[in-house]
C-alpha cells in the first residue's frame, strides 16, 4: 500500500492578495506543507497570460490579429517582432515577478513571526521556463530570434527574486506546460513545433535544465509538469503517464543540481492501472513526488480512488491538485483544501 506524505500547492488560489492565501493555505493544511505560495494573485491568476500586455509594450513587438482575445481583463492576442526590427536590439520590460516575490515575502515572514505560518517552510515562487512564453505566444521565426532575449528576461527576473529572498527561505518552482503540448502535438498538422534543430525531447529538456541550474543549491527547486488547464481542460490528453515519467526522469539526469520536488498532473477519469504503470520506471533520485489527483468535481471519494491505483505503482508520494485553484469557482477552495487533508498524512 502507498504511503501518502503531505501535500504541495501548485501556486494559484482563489484569494485576492498574498496575505489572505497564505493564512487560508497555513490555517488549512499548515501540517501537510513544505512550502506556501502567495496565491498568485492579480495578473498572475492566468499564469503567463498576463505577459502578451507588458511585452507587447516593447518598441519592435506588435501583436498579431487587430482583435482582442481576452481572457479576463487579458488579452491574449500572440505577438511578433515588427518588420525590419532585430531581435538583439528589443528591450523587454520586467515581468514583475521579482517584486511580486519581495511583496509576498514581507507578508510571509510577519505571518511567520505571527505564529501563522510554521518556521520551516518556505515561501514559493513560481516561475514559467522561457520555452513557455515563446512557444505559446510566438510563431515562426521569431520563436528562433526572440528566445535569447525573452531567456535573458526570465533570468534576470529570477536573479531579482534571489536577491529578494533569502535563500534559507526560498523554493522555486520551474512550470513546464509548453513542453508538453510541444511533445504531444509536434508531429501532428497544426501542432506545436519546435524551433531548434535536432531532437525534439533534448532541445526542451536542455532548455528546462538551464532554468533549473540558475538556482543556486541552497535554495529548493520544483519542477511542475503540467497538461494545461484553459477552461479547466487539458490541451491534449495524456494517455497514461509515459510521457511525464520520460520527461522527469531525462530531466533529473540533465540537471547538475538536485531537484527538490516533482509535480505530476492526473486526468480526474484516470484511476486505471494503465494510467498510473509507467510510475514503476520514474528515477527522480531523492526529489519528492507529488501526484495531482485532488479534483474539486469528485473529492475524497475520487482522490482515493487515484490513490489506490496509484499506489500498485509508486511506493510514497504526496498530493496536489492538477493546476492551480486560482482558477476554480471561489466557494470550492476550502472544499479542496479539506480533501487534502483527508487523504494525506502529515508531513
Amino acid at each position: 500500500m502507498a504511503s501518502v506524505r503531505g501535500a504541495h500547492l501548485v501556486g494559484s488560489l482563489t484569494y485576492p492578495d498574498a496575505e489572505s492565501a497564505m493564512i487560508a493555505a497555513a490555517e488549512n493544511l499548515g501540517g501537510l506543507l513544505r512550502r506556501i505560495p502567495d496565491g498568485e494573485p492579480g495578473d498572475r491568476f492566468h499564469w503567463i497570460m498576463f505577459q502578451p500586455d507588458v511585452l507587447a509594450r516593447a518598441e519592435g513587438i506588435e501583436r498579431v490579429g487587430d482583435e482582442p482575445i481576452m481572457i479576463g481583463h487579458l488579452d491574449g492576442r500572440p505577438l511578433r517582432i515588427a518588420d525590419g526590427v532585430d531581435a538583439p536590439d528589443i528591450r523587454l520590460p520586467e515581468l514583475g515577478y521579482a517584486r511580486a516575490a519581495a511583496e509576498s515575502y514581507e507578508v510571509f515572514t510577519r505571518l511567520r513571526a505571527e505564529g501563522v505560518i510554521a518556521p520551516g517552510t518556505r515561501v514559493q515562487v513560481a516561475l514559467p521556463t522561457p520555452t513557455a512564453v515563446i512557444g505559446a505566444f510566438f510563431t515562426g521565426e521569431d520563436r528562433q530570434a526572440i528566445e535569447p532575449v525573452y531567456r535573458d528576461l526570465v533570468y534576470r527576473g529570477l536573479d531579482g527574486v534571489l536577491a529578494a529572498v533569502p535563500h534559507h527561505d526560498l523554493a522555486i518552482q520551474c512550470d513546464c506546460a509548453v513542453e508538453f503540448a510541444v511533445i504531444e502535438t509536434h508531429a501532428h498538422p497544426g501542432g506545436s513545433t519546435p524551433w531548434w534543430t535536432g531532437d525534439v525531447w533534448e532541445g526542451l529538456v536542455a532548455r528546462a535544465a538551464d532554468a533549473i541550474d540558475r538556482v543556486p543549491t541552497d535554495v529548493e527547486v520544483g519542477v511542475r509538469l503540467c497538461y494545461g488547464d484553459v477552461s479547466e481542460r487539458h490541451f491534449v490528453e495524456p494517455r497514461d503517464a509515459a510521457n511525464l515519467t520520460h520527461f522527469a526522469n531525462e530531466l533529473t539526469d540533465a540537471t547538475t543540481r538536485p531537484i527538490t520536488w516533482i509535480h505530476l498532473p492526473v486526468p480526474i477519469e484516470r484511476d486505471d492501472d494503465a494510467y498510473f504503470a509507467p510510475l514503476e520506471e520514474l528515477a527522480i533520485g531523492d526529489a519528492e513526488l507529488y501526484l495531482g489527483l485532488v479534483h474539486r468535481e469528485d473529492g475524497v471519494a475520487g482522490a482515493a480512488r487515484r490513490i489506490e491505483a496509484a499506489g500498485r505503482h509508486v511506493e510514497e508520494f504526496g498530493v496536489a491538485t492538477e493546476c492551480g485553484i486560482g482558477r476554480a469557482p471561489q466557494d470550492a477552495t476550502e472544499d479542496i483544501f479539506r480533501t487534502h487533508v483527508a487523504v494525506a498524512a502529515g508531513r
